[in-house]
């Protein structure tokens, strides 16, 4: 039987963004709401998977063990709710194209065939028109969080994961 799902974006949406790049597990803020959403969405029978750009490894400013790290302490954080992690290390003016690279939907894909998922039922929640974009290609409804819904290129939109969170299970 087809799994549904719950793609997330990293930065902005499972943690506070912040200015330049998260990378040490220190420096992870988790925003009220994203654990008990995630609890939600979980406990609603929802894979939850992050689709993250990483470029600051393409970059040379950390490593993919810096961005494993900050992921196992997310997950020690929320009681190991996810259930994997893909990241694109890869930046066109650094090292090369990768259709791993949000907007382009190959992280997507790939954990769409790993794990049987229906994307009819399923669903990308992200803070960028890229991860709108990467959502749709595959076809997953899009949540856009956003304080400013007027300029949300998402499905839905939400201005905080628990808002998102009901959207997604409400469906």
């Amino acid at each position: 039987m087809k799994k549904k799902c719950v793609f997330l974006d990293r930065d902005g949406v499972l943690n506070q963004d912040m200015d330049g790049y998260l990378y040490l597990a220190e420096e992870m803020i988790i925003p009220d709401g994203v654990v008990e959403g995630l609890q939600k969405m979980k406990e609603a029978g929802y894979l939850l998977i992050v689709v993250t750009n990483q470029a600051g490894i393409a970059k040379g400013l950390y490593s993919k063990e810096e961005v494993l790290n900050c992921h196992r302490h997310f997950q020690h954080q929320c009681g190991h709710l996810l259930d994997d992690l893909y990241f694109c290390s890869h930046h066109p003016d650094f090292d090369s194209c990768s259709l791993m690279r949000k907007p382009e939907s190959l992280m997507l894909e790939k954990a769409i065939a790993k794990y049987d998922i229906d994307v009819m039922s399923s669903w990308m929640v992200g803070d960028r028109p890229r991860d709108m974009q990467a959502g749709k290609r595959v076809g997953v409804r899009t949540i856009h969080l956003t304080s400013t819904p007027e300029k949300s290129v998402g499905d839905a939109f939400a201005s905080n994961f628990l808002e998102a969170t009901q959207l997604v299970v409400k469906s």
